[in-house]
């Protein structure tokens, strides 16, 4: 032991010994474990952004397809439907099939303003778009709104069984400020 100038022996302080390796094992953990989970975290941010961007890559690679509804196809024979407007072709092929006294005529639901699809209004017996308000008398004439002129009418034809086939690859356009009137062409409906 060392001696002070009394030569009375001076007791080595407790602080100034080093831990125990357990201890010093313990108070190096906290920050060791904090240094490897922030490392984890980056590596894990790192490999997500970088999976994404992979699978942002190959789907520009695949992209999507809309699929139309044909544009030729049968929708029955003439005495399916009764006086009136049929929706149930609406949502598989945008028509209405519209029979009066004398013809029946497939109406393109398409509003001729800027292409919404407006909706039957039985009670109203109307077509009213749900966009801005245009409404269509039951063969599809505008009477309000902004829509310009009346919705298209579809090709129509029978074929040789006497079922209807609708072409609506084929619209006819009535837009009287130009003069053009196709509503009256034979192959825009079927006389009854």
């Amino acid at each position: 032991m060392p001696e002070t100038m009394d030569n009375q022996p001076v007791a080595p302080l407790a602080a100034a010994r080093p831990a125990p390796p357990a201890v010093q094992k313990e108070a190096a953990d906290p920050l060791a474990e904090m240094g490897k989970r922030r490392r984890r975290l980056i590596w894990a941010l790192i490999w997500g952004f970088t999976g994404v961007n992979l699978l942002m890559t190959l789907r520009f690679f695949f992209p999507r397809v809309l699929f139309e509804p044909k544009t030729i196809f049968s929708i029955g024979s003439p005495n399916d439907f009764v006086i009136g407007v049929d929706t149930k072709f609406q949502k598989d092929y945008r028509i209405w099939v519209v029979r009066n006294p004398s013809r029946i005529f497939i109406i393109y639901a398409r509003c001729t303003h800027l292409g919404c699809i407006p909706d039957w209004k039985q009670s109203e017996q109307k077509f009213k778009c749900p966009c801005h308000g245009s409404g269509y008398d039951p063969e599809g004439v505008n009477f309000e709104g902004p829509a310009p002129r009346p919705m298209d009418r579809a090709q129509i034809a029978l074929d040789a069984t006497g079922q209807i086939i609708v072409d609506t690859g084929k619209l006819y356009v009535q837009d009287l400020k130009v003069g053009k009137d196709e509503f009256e062409n034979p192959s825009a409906f079927l006389a009854v």
